[in-house]
């Protein structure tokens, strides 16, 4: 018990201090004209309160990750924790809150031209095509997902290509829609039953009774598998994730006030981690440890879905167990969707293409729907593993691009240069050992990692950045 609660003090403790300090670092400017107030357009560029920015920007980047992935997580045991807890606090939260407010003085630019400007025209011709790819993967995951378990939680009346077809036509939807007119509205809705499945799950984990794991540095993995860098993938949204960079900009476009960037930025990504801490200590609670929870986890007994729905409706009962599998619901489906617009408007940034007029936001989007439903025909299983890596290799150039934008302003660049290093030797020792990657033994996978992250400092510290040409955005009240 005593390491969950310290485990959430922390998270609570680093956004006040920690959080604080990288506002400080990039320094705001609460009389700078956000792009919301300059550019308004009615569609993407769409004032609105710090409070709705928070609330869309939480239920964007908390999907399937912190839940899905924190109880994977919780296999190596309670050491996993520890990454929930410090990845979250200066990796990811950091990582979030420069992909948004650097969007946000370069009036909303997506994730793409953002890498383009601070790692040059190369770095933004890979980024496009592999923000875009992996946007895709995080719809078609977030399709067939919440389709899943809403037919565990219909008991299997309403079958799962009728959840497909509803949740997608959802998405089409939210994905051309202006922005305050389907997703600014539905997401409070959203937002509460995401909040009661917080809550009950955490008095759950405080009033069950049952033993709560304390920390242990042990690897407590039923198959042994190492703790680096897999854990590291496994848990991505909830410590970091690339995918958050892609989301950040669609608040950008909403922000008012710079002053509003550490609560909905910062903020949304310490709120998801403590979703991940809840879930994965929930997990080895509930199952009596990683042993229990392994079983759990498998395909034959429900898999991830029916350890949520377990734990739900044990805690809960039925009917707050129901609603606590709505809100795991509301995660996926509230990625998902601002996945598809994200990719619309990633694209649309690439071609200089003005979405304002209906036809072209069809044009853009529809090809992504087509390619989005072939893929969920795929076992999930493999598109999770390819996400995975590529979701933290998007984190680690956005970190770098970060750390280069602090560097040409002349601020201290190793908040965003540490954590960028290390998530450089996570993804490069993990594609090089992983099933979809090389396959190379660690004996060679390691030492190869970590050299490569060596030289991507080495080359960052040393090489001459260009400041950018000024932002579109003036100064100004």
């Amino acid at each position: 018990m005593i390491t969950f609660l310290v485990a959430l003090a922390l998270l609570v403790g680093g956004y006040i201090i920690w959080g604080a300090f990288v506002e400080k670092v990039f320094g705001i400017d609460e009389n700078r004209v956000t792009p919301a107030c300059a550019n308004p357009d009615g569609i993407d560029y769409v004032p609105l309160s710090w409070w709705r920015s928070f609330l869309i920007q939480f239920l964007n980047i908390a999907g399937l990750g912190p839940i899905f992935g924190a109880l994977a997580g919780a296999l190596w045991g309670p050491v996993a924790l520890l990454w929930i807890v410090f990845g979250c606090i200066f990796a990811g939260a950091t990582h979030d809150f420069f992909s948004g407010m650097i969007s946000l003085r370069h009036n909303g630019a997506s994730v793409s031209e953002i890498v383009g400007i601070y790692l040059g025209n190369n770095a933004k011709q890979v980024m496009r095509v592999f923000s875009v790819i992996l946007l895709i993967l995080v719809g078609t995951v977030f399709v067939a997902g919440p389709a899943r378990l809403l037919v565990t939680l219909t008991g299997g009346q309403v079958v799962f290509n009728t959840w497909l077809i509803i949740i997608i036509v959802y998405y089409a939807l939210a994905t051309i829609l202006p922005i305050d007119q389907l997703i600014g509205k539905i997401y409070p809705i959203f937002g509460a039953a995401l909040l009661i499945m917080a809550v009950g799950i955490g008095g759950g984990i405080l009033f069950s009774g049952l033993p709560v794991p304390e920390m242990t540095l042990a690897n407590l993995h039923p198959r042994s598998l190492p703790l680096w860098p897999l854990v590291f993938i496994t848990i991505a949204c909830g410590a970091i994730s690339g995918f958050h960079a892609t989301q950040s900009p669609l608040m950008a476009r909403c922000l008012t006030n710079e002053k509003y960037g550490r609560r909905v930025f910062y903020g949304s990504m310490i709120a998801e981690g403590v979703v991940a801490l809840i879930w994965a200590t929930a997990g080895m609670t509930f199952f009596g440890g990683t042993a229990g929870l392994a079983a759990a986890l498998a395909p034959a007994a429900g898999g991830p879905g029916g350890v949520v729905h377990t734990i739900s409706m044990a805690w809960l009962g039925t009917i707050g167990g129901a609603l606590a599998v709505l809100g795991v619901v509301a995660c996926p489906i509230t990625s998902g969707d601002t996945a598809f617009r994200s990719a619309r408007l990633t694209i649309a940034d690439a071609l200089g293409y003005n979405q304002v007029p209906l036809k072209n936001r069809l044009i853009v989007a529809v090809p992504l729907f087509a390619i989005g439903i072939y893929l969920t025909q795929i076992d999930f299983a493999i598109i999770w593993r390819y996400f995975a890596w590529s979701n933290q290799t998007l984190a680690m150039l956005m970190l770098w691009a970060a750390a280069a934008y602090l560097k040409v302003n002349g601020k201290l660049h190793w908040i965003a240069t540490v954590p960028a290093t290390f998530m450089a030797a996570v993804t490069v020792t993990y594609i090089l050992q992983a099933p979809e990657g090389l396959r190379l033994a660690t004996s060679i996978s390691y030492p190869a990692g970590l050299l490569a992250a060596a030289l991507m400092l080495g080359a960052f510290l040393f090489y001459k950045h260009t400041p950018p040409v000024a932002p579109t955005v003036k100064k100004g009240a």
